[in-house]
């Protein structure tokens, strides 16, 4: 290809100017001025036909940006397989989409929660880089005042270029008048029933644990590593720090853990350096930061959160400068250039990356009155309605470049999954008035029940994968979302379909408990070669701390308050106490069919933020966080349903006797 015939240049001229040394190199100073002269031409184009390879090599992305504007948009790629380890929630949930390892060809051998949600637990060395005395190099530097931190956010927000937070007057009092209950409950949604109770006090004992070794040994850092006893930064946030503090924002809230959350309200207001000039997952920023903060601000009304998340939102926004408006997946958030993952597929964007914006989107505009975030995410609903879905599917792979799919490979699972949800959510978080999200869903939902689900030979429904036409007869841990999502769409779709929703919701999420043998489950898991929901070989066999199937428990209880849900919960509560907890917090482990547990020392922040709060909702009241009032990104961080009638006229739409 083009990159092996650049190197043979290369090889080529250093060839020829080695030979042409040799041969004058002794009586260079006999020759004559025109002689001189023809050498030194054929020296200098020899010299810049070198060079100019350098650019076609498989690793010159990293030169471009020397040579190349930081300020324009390169459709180049980058990344390796620790990239995509690391890049692997979900989105990164599924070892294909790591939150696994994807080749160049889109093929994955081990999932980005698009792409995003596998920690990098190997090859740890490369990403926390230390010094001969064993502290990593961030702490040793000298950290840059908290003082001058806050001003350089204060003073992005105000010399933006691109008018992005023109008018910060959201009514905040309006806005809880319009909500039709307390987001805390009556009493914090604290359940009547003194064996629930005690379960959800065990749960938020959890949080609490886990959050206090968080503090203790990791504090600034992005995740926890419970073995070791230290701080984990990787490389999928560009530079910003405190992942597992943003993420675990209203959990703390809504559990009551005050001292614990004005303690990370503190670091956030004197810590959270956003002027950051790093490679970040544009998808995994949103979801954790952006989400974290805007739901923070919900909660709370505090300021300084809506502050922040501006001044975040506003750096992301150069990603979506490409030929079609779909945004790469991953942007330096200082220059705001922005790239490819190097390992998709012809430098295309990713379905659940480009494909989970639109909630947090949509109450960025809110907030700054300020409809260009709107825009952007409209913008690839509009490009998605318009191309050709093969079977009405959707195809993982995008080019931002061309807008037509690049490869046929569809997926319930990693680098798909998000992207359905939100679809559901935004019709929901719309106060059920979008229409369009209402439509591609039910439409999407109907495609993937006729190409995707299956049932195995023992019974188990589950949903498979679609490459080009031929059924992968798998299913990802990522994908066990599916059921709560199905749940939460089936009142809305066509009435005489709602009884086969809820069936269809019950059976997912039941083939996915079947899933957890040990109470907890695999990365993946399959339903050929005689296997029923059992992961076949042995790099699907880790659990790294996932929530998807806890989520659809949630809404499973809320939406039918079957009590077989809370046993399974409890269920999943004992074993990662068993299994998961150590000495210093929780860890995912490697195997979960291993008679001995192998820790993977990695507390993924995502624990913080989605398990532990989808446990503590599911043994609450149906008041805490009500759904009738909230939507949760798919970081599990609350967001409330936008109701434009009422934050537009003089009053609520409630009883105002309920709010508080």
């Amino acid at each position: 290809g083009i990159e092996l015939q650049a190197a043979l240049y290369l090889l080529e001229g250093f060839f020829f100017l080695a030979s042409f040394l040799l041969i004058f190199g002794t009586s260079g100073m006999g020759l004559r001025l025109s002689q001189k002269f023809v050498f030194l031409l054929f020296l200098s184009g020899l010299v810049t036909l070198c060079f100019g390879a350098l650019f076609f090599l498989p690793d010159s992305v990293r030169l471009k940006r020397i040579f190349l504007s930081k300020t324009e948009s390169q459709p180049v790629t980058v990344g390796s397989e620790n990239d995509v380890r690391e890049h692997l929630k979900k989105g990164a949930k599924d070892p294909e989409h790591l939150r696994g390892i994807t080749s160049a060809k889109g093929e994955t051998s081990t999932k980005l929660k698009a792409l995003s949600r596998k920690p990098s637990v190997i090859n740890e060395a490369k990403t926390d880089k230390k010094n001969a005395g064993g502290e990593t190099l961030e702490e040793v530097m000298p950290s840059r005042s908290k003082t001058e931190s806050a001003s350089k956010d204060e003073k992005v927000t105000s010399s933006s270029n691109q008018g992005a937070n023109t008018d910060t007057s959201f009514d905040y009092n309006k806005f809880k008048k319009c909500l039709l209950k307390p987001p805390l409950g009556i009493e914090h949604g604290k359940p009547s029933d003194p064996q629930t109770l005690q379960r959800r006090e065990k749960v938020k004992e959890m949080m609490k644990f886990a959050w206090d070794n968080y503090k203790s040994f990791a504090w600034g850092k992005n995740e926890l590593r419970p073995l070791t006893r230290n701080g984990h930064i990787g490389n999928m946030f560009g530079g910003l720090r405190g992942a597992s503090i943003v993420d675990s924002l209203d959990t703390l809230y809504i559990m009551g853990l005050m001292d614990e959350y004005n303690d990370a309200k503190e670091w956030v207001e004197t810590s959270l350096d956003l002027n950051s000039n790093g490679e970040a997952s544009l998808f995994e920023v949103n979801i954790r930061y952006v989400g974290g903060l805007l739901s923070a601000y919900y909660l709370t009304g505090d300021e300084m959160f809506k502050r922040k998340v501006m001044v975040l939102g506003e750096k992301l926004l150069p990603a979506f400068n490409t030929p079609t408006g779909i945004p790469r997946g991953v942007i330096n958030l200082g220059s705001g250039t922005s790239w490819s993952w190097g390992w998709a597929s012809a430098g295309s964007s990713i379905l659940a990356e480009f494909g989970t914006l639109h909630l947090e989107f949509v109450h960025l505009s809110e907030l700054s009155n300020n409809g260009i975030y709107t825009e952007k995410v409209m913008n690839i609903r509009k490009l998605l309605n318009k191309i050709e879905k093969p079977h009405g599917l959707y195809p993982n792979f995008l080019s931002p470049v061309s807008g037509n799919w690049v490869q046929h490979h569809v997926s319930i699972g990693g680098l798909g999954d998000s992207f359905y949800e939100y679809l559901i959510k935004s019709y929901l978080m719309s106060d059920k008035t979008d229409e369009e999200a209402k439509k591609m869903y039910y439409s999407a939902l109907e495609a993937i029940e006729a190409n995707l689900v299956q049932k195995s030979p023992g019974g188990l429904t589950y949903m498979a994968e679609w490459r080009g036409g031929i059924l992968d007869h798998k299913m990802g841990h990522l994908a066990c979302f599916s059921g709560g999502m199905v749940v939460i769409g089936a009142d809305d779709g066509a009435p005489e379909k709602r009884q086969h929703y809820l069936d269809l919701a019950a059976e997912i999420t039941h083939t996915c408990h079947e899933s957890y043998t040990t109470k907890l489950g695999p990365e993946a898991f399959r339903f050929d070669g005689g296997a029923e929901a059992t992961a076949t070989r042995l790099s699907d066999r880790y659990y790294i701390l996932r929530p998807e199937v806890i989520e659809s428990y949630m809404y499973m209880w809320r939406l039918t308050h079957d009590p077989k849900y809370r046993e399974w919960g409890w269920e999943a509560v004992e074993a990662l106490e068993q299994h998961c907890r150590v000495e210093a917090g929780f860890s995912g482990i490697r195997d979960v069919y291993a008679q001995t547990v192998s820790h993977d020392n990695m507390q993924q922040s995502f624990f913080l933020s989605e398990t532990l709060k989808y446990l503590y909702l599911l043994f609450s009241d149906d008041d805490l966080l009500p759904l009738e009032d909230w939507v949760f990104n798919t970081e599990a961080h609350p967001l409330p349903v936008v109701r434009k009638s009422c934050l537009q006229g003089e009053g609520g739409t409630h009883d105002k006797t309920t709010s508080k």
